[in-house]
């Protein structure tokens, strides 16, 4: 399996933990462009799209889950807000 075909199947492999539909499948053309269905034999969900395409859509698919934010982040945009521009 290439790097290619393994960003694409770590894409879909998240989208089926989001959404709780282990059915989604990753299917390959032979010009090697990537395209995603609901299950082996039903319909594309999309048409058949390059590499970074793909992994953009598929992550755009299902419940997003919430950004982690550290304390340390918190704090930053807490000082970011409070300093007055110079002038």
């Amino acid at each position: 399996m290439s790097s290619r075909s393994t960003r694409a199947s770590n894409a879909v492999d998240r989208l089926k933990k989001r959404s709780g539909n282990e059915g989604y499948s990753m299917s390959i053309t032979g010009s090697g462009h990537f395209f995603l269905t609901e299950g082996p034999g039903k319909p594309p969900l999309c048409p058949p799209m390059e590499l970074d395409e793909f992994v953009a859509f598929v992550n755009a698919q299902g419940p997003q889950t919430p950004k982690r934010v550290s304390k340390l982040d918190v704090a930053f945009e807490k000082q970011l807000t409070k300093k007055p521009p110079k002038a």
